[in-house]
């Protein structure tokens, strides 16, 4: 319908709409918003701020989404978006995110109701087309893409413990998602389109979420944001056709865990350190590696900058050997080295960093 210059020409037209658009709906939120999803009302023993404010910034972002979707009608010949098995699936498990997500925020809601949700979204998105291709298996690429999506989506709620860090961490993995769509030259999908509205979302949302924040994302976003990244990953970067490597499982791995290096390394550390005091894992507390390199001396506007840094390097290291045609073992040894590097820094801070009473 249109060609690649008029498409550019609409993908910015609806990157600055989508924008300005995420950036009033987070100010209508914070000036109207009493109670519903009001966060440190009675939690400052898990929370890291000390105020209470709006944790609403996740509705901004599923609204983005659905008009990404129904500005795709505008500019696609494809009117009947349910042709589309994988991309209903997706929607599907996205919806089921942001509302066990919103529910969560509104009623906080029984752990294992949050789990049931996200292993069901796991299962929709293996039904409906969209799971890992690793192993020859099915019931084993079915098993461990329900484990990644909900091992991403706690990841993404337990990284959402500071001003900005996850909003700046997601943004770069779209980033890097977009940029792989293009090489793909996927850029007319649906999925493009949904993702330069979700980008938007965030970007508008940043303005807020910096510190110091106005509102929070809350478990509504990052139900949704962890869905819709889980299942993005699994289409452009642990299913990534660009040679006949493809396949390879340490490629596949190895490429992926270090485009979601802060979520894994966060989780992993905590996990590790909550588990060797006997703690529970899924218990809030204030001793992530975000919180520890607070306890170095950064201020949480420093700590925003080091965390998406590193993030986005990654990504950006992903990304260049991506176009690469060759897969060896010196590349799999570096991706790996670099993992270890960032996770044993993060880790040893944990250690030695303790707060300050």
């Amino acid at each position: 319908m249109f060609d690649k210059y008029s498409l550019l020409i609409f993908y910015l037209f609806f990157g600055v709409l989508a924008t300005v658009f995420s950036f009033l709906v987070n100010g209508l939120f914070i000036k109207f918003s009493k109670n519903l999803g009001m966060r440190n009302i009675d939690e400052n023993n898990i929370r890291w701020g000390s105020r209470s404010k709006p944790a609403l910034g996740g509705i901004s972002f599923f609204l983005n989404f659905l008009f990404a979707i129904s500005f795709f009608f505008m500019i696609s010949d494809q009117h009947d978006i349910l042709e589309n098995v994988k991309f209903s699936g997706l929607m599907l498990a996205v919806t089921i995110g942001f509302l066990v997500g919103l529910a969560d925020d509104a009623y906080n809601t029984k752990p294992l109701l949050k789990f049931s949700a996200q292993v069901l979204c796991g299962v929709i998105l293996c039904l409906t087309g969209t799971y890992i291709n690793l192993f020859n298996s099915i019931l084993l690429n079915y098993f461990i893409t329900i484990f990644w999506i909900v091992g991403i989506m706690n990841s993404i709620n337990m990284l959402d413990n500071m001003d900005a860090i996850t909003t700046t961490v997601s943004i770069s993995i779209i980033i890097s998602a977009l940029f792989v769509l293009v090489a793909l030259n996927s850029f007319k999908s649906i999925e493009f389109i949904v993702l330069i509205g979700v980008l938007s979302a965030l970007v508008g949302f940043l303005f807020y979420n910096w510190n110091p924040s106005k509102i929070y994302m809350g478990d509504t976003g990052s139900q949704f944001l962890g869905v819709l990244l889980g299942a993005m990953a699994i289409t452009c970067f642990w299913n990534t056709p660009f040679d006949e490597l493809r396949h390879m499982q340490t490629k596949q791995i190895l490429l992926t865990i270090t485009i979601f290096i802060i979520p894994i390394v966060d989780t992993t550390t905590v996990t590790i350190n909550r588990l060797s005091k006997g703690k529970s894992p899924f218990v809030g507390g204030k001793d992530h590696t975000t919180h520890h390199l607070s306890y170095a001396g950064f201020s949480d506007r420093q700590v925003a900058i080091i965390i998406g840094s590193i993030s986005m390097f990654s990504c950006l290291i992903t990304l260049y050997i991506l176009t690469l045609s060759f897969w060896n073992l010196l590349i799999a040894g570096f991706l790996a080295a670099y993992f270890l590097t960032v996770f044993g820094v993060l880790f040893y801070i944990t250690k030695t960093r303790k707060p300050k009473h």
